[in-house]
């Protein structure tokens, strides 16, 4: 059964309470939230098997922290969508703003349309698919994990960037400090292709170039100091 929460007559307190409470029972239940006309923070702190379908767009900080539960919003996102998401999946239908799946530790952030400047900060696991272009900055020190990028990537992509692996059809404006194109190897190809496959979107791993780091930032050099 899906129960649908209405927001022209539920308030955003109630609203969360609600999915948080239903995620914590583990019930795995089905949630529809109508009329969310852009508000900030839902669906955040949901810990545990869950299926939220928001119709409509959001403000920012949506879906911060998800473990384990389904997100999708039908519409766009504002700033810091998923951000320090641990598990789950959460779909973007429309555009995501700045921030988006920062610090995440794991899971899929699946954006359908494009993501603003900073997309994938400090990522610490996650997966981040986009199926338009990115911004600039996007992937700054990130640590760990996989953004794939359909579209095209603004400036200083991956600067200071630690062991994620960026993936990228498009065109790349500029590489950041200490990022570099990588051979993109069988393991690699696998991962991607089945990245593409989650998210639904259509391309092929061989269309992509990866990028990652030099690794000449870890420790401080003065030999790589123009790099900084």
């Amino acid at each position: 059964m899906t129960t649908t929460l209405d927001m022209t007559s539920t308030d955003l307190r109630a609203v969360n309470s609600t999915l948080q409470d239903a995620a914590r029972a583990q019930a795995n239940e089905a949630y529809v939230v109508t009329n969310p006309r852009g508000a900030h923070a839902m669906a955040c702190g949901l810990d545990g098997a869950l299926s939220v379908t928001i119709k409509g767009p959001t403000g920012y900080y949506c879906a911060g922290m998800n473990k384990e539960a389904t997100v999708t919003v039908e519409g766009s996102a504002g700033p810091g969508v998923a951000e320090n998401m641990m598990s789950g999946v959460v779909t973007i239908e429309g555009d995501a703003s700045q921030y988006a799946g920062a610090t995440g530790h794991g899971g899929l952030l699946n954006i359908k349309g494009n993501a603003s400047s900073r997309c994938g900060i400090s990522m610490k696991g996650i997966d981040i698919v986009v199926h338009g272009n990115i911004g600039h900055m996007s992937a700054f020190m990130a640590q760990k994990g996989n953004l794939v990028v359909l579209g095209d990537a603004g400036d200083a992509l991956g600067d200071s960037l630690y062991e994620a692996r960026l993936f990228v059809r498009g065109k790349v404006k500029s590489l950041g400090a200490d990022c570099i194109e990588k051979e993109m190897r069988p393991e690699h190809l696998e991962t991607l292709r089945a990245l593409l496959a989650q998210a639904g979107a259509d391309a092929k791993p061989e269309e992509f170039k990866r990028y990652g780091s030099a690794r000449t930032l870890y420790n401080f050099n003065i030999d790589n100091a123009d790099a900084y």
